[in-house]
């Protein structure tokens, strides 16, 4: 059973025109779930009270509560518009927003970020709260990403998720045909396993002796990877590909016109005390839709 089956998603919310579209595309994945949405907004005092010796204004954080609600409450009714029956709750309160989500994601199906942010959640890209989610966060995470910085993210396409048989990429795996089949949509699983770069491939295929027989022994381990997954979801039209590339190049090539990207927080080349694996780190940066990096069993 899915780890996401009942757990509401949840979406940090932060007034940005970024976190709006977040939010709505958690909305849809809520619907498609069938689960309730949280929306969340984090107040962070750090700003505020970094400086010694500063005394911030009575009445400050409340404040800035008051404008977190009301960017909570125009969400929740741009939501209920398009999604009458879905179950939205709002929440807003003084935290750091990293740490506010990461509690809530212990709790959560899906965790669902904009790609950049401002206010509660700022900063979202480039460093820390998505990062720290994606790395740290005990659900799945998405990143709401579109093509191009301001556009919003796809809304049809396939589903494209990475493969490498770590602990992490099963979880990818699952997440991939789940939401492949609630879509309706087709999946690319994508195995790339060389490692080198195009210049450097031409040098190592020098000291390999039949690199044609490990592509095939490659094709085999996505075929087994897979074979389970496609008897679980047989509505789900599934295209292999085997590649030669580096992951990150391969995959972001594949996401091009993909609806979701779904990969591991770490590869199978991946230490157990990364932050994040350099992969998934530049995907969630530069992918040209929502990626989800997905997070392995509780324990490992």
């Amino acid at each position: 059973m899915s780890r996401m089956v009942g757990r509401p998603v949840v979406a940090g919310v932060d007034g940005s025109e970024s976190s709006r579209r977040a939010a709505r595309w958690a909305a849809a994945a809520a619907a498609r779930r069938k689960v309730a949405l949280s929306l969340v907004h984090a107040v962070d005092v750090t700003p505020y009270t970094a400086a010694a010796g500063y005394v911030p204004p009575q009445g400050l954080f409340e404040a800035l509560l008051d404008e977190g609600r009301e960017w909570l409450l125009t969400a929740k009714a741009e939501i209920g518009a398009a999604y009458p029956a879905l179950s939205v709750e709002v929440e807003a309160e003084i935290a750091h927003p990293a740490r506010m989500l990461l509690a809530r994601s212990e709790r959560a199906g899906l965790v669902v970020l904009g790609a950049s942010g401002s206010g509660g959640l700022a900063g979202v890209l480039a460093g820390s709260t998505a990062l720290a989610l994606a790395a740290h966060g005990r659900c799945p995470v998405a990143v709401v990403r579109g093509p191009e910085p301001g556009l919003a993210p796809p809304d049809d396409g396939p589903v494209v998720v990475g493969v490498d048989g770590s602990p992490d990429s099963e979880a990818a795996v699952a997440i991939g045909f789940e939401e492949a089949s609630l879509r309706g949509a087709r999946l690319i699983a994508v195995h790339a396993w060389n490692g080198f770069d195009p210049d450097e491939y031409s040098a190592v295929r020098r000291f390999v002796d039949d690199w044609a027989s490990i592509e095939t022994s490659e094709r085999e381990v996505l075929a087994e990877r897979l074979a389970g997954w496609r008897d679980k979801y047989p509505d789900v039209d599934v295209r292999r590909v085997v590649s030669r590339r580096r992951p990150a190049p391969c995959l972001l090539r594949h996401a091009a016109g993909a609806a979701l990207l779904v990969v591991g927080s770490r590869g199978r080349g991946g230490f157990t005390g990364m932050l994040l694996g350099s992969t998934s780190r530049t995907l969630v940066q530069h992918a040209p839709c929502p990626v989800i990096v997905a997070r392995p069993a509780a324990g490992r």
